[in-house]
């Protein structure tokens, strides 16, 4: 595989949760914004890049210290798609990446190498997780496609991308929880630390 660089969306605006900003809460000892670096660092040996957008400050100020690249997207609150094209413009040339979202806590590092190793058997190909016919994420997109994901200035991004170019998509069986188990509402975090999360959502 080529250079693996990560990007991480994290600038939501968290409405769900009510008061609370989501990427703050605490997994593991730290706030789930640390937690989910951690768990992509260990499996890259490229760029780790943090996309924010909503209190972007608050999310830089936990991340003060870590190995990783923040970029602000102003267009966050015109959805996700404006911040994987913010993503995908800071990717270093040649790199395929992992495109993970920030609240995925269940997500463990044998998960992305098991993606990863997945992904290897056609590395020309988007690589998508999915069991029982649920789409989880992260997506791995080779450098050579990287691209084409920016060609529609409308809608870029990976959603629009991967449906309707389906030839270019692989999906892998992949039953681990931590692929499909994200995090959005106050019940699904208390689910979450009672060990939980999977049998809610």
């Amino acid at each position: 595989m080529n250079n693996l660089s990560t990007v991480i969306l994290a600038a939501g605006l968290s409405r769900r949760m009510g008061t609370d900003n989501k990427l703050l809460l605490p997994v593991n000892g730290m706030p789930m914004i640390c937690h989910m670096v951690r768990v992509y660092s260990a499996v890259t040996n490229g760029a780790v890049i943090v996309v924010t957008g909503h209190e972007a400050q608050q999310i830089e100020a936990a991340l003060d210290g870590s190995v990783v690249q923040t970029v602000f997207n102003p267009d966050y609150r015109l959805g996700q798609h404006t911040s994987v094209s913010c993503g995908l413009n800071a990717v270093p040339e040649g790199h395929d990446l992992l495109i993970g979202l920030s609240d995925q806590p269940m997500l463990r590092e044998n998960d992305l190498h098991a993606l990863l190793d997945a992904h290897s058997a056609q590395p020309g190909q988007i690589s998508i997780p999915r069991y029982a016919g649920q789409r989880g994420n992260p997506i791995v997109v080779p450098a050579v496609l990287r691209a084409r994901l920016l060609t529609d200035p409308r809608n870029p991004g990976c959603r629009s991308f991967t449906r309707q170019n389906p030839e270019h998509v692989q999906f892998h069986d992949l039953s681990a929880a931590g692929f499909y188990a994200d995090i959005d509402t106050p019940e699904a975090y208390a689910a979450f630390e009672r060990g939980a999360l999977e049998h809610v959502l």
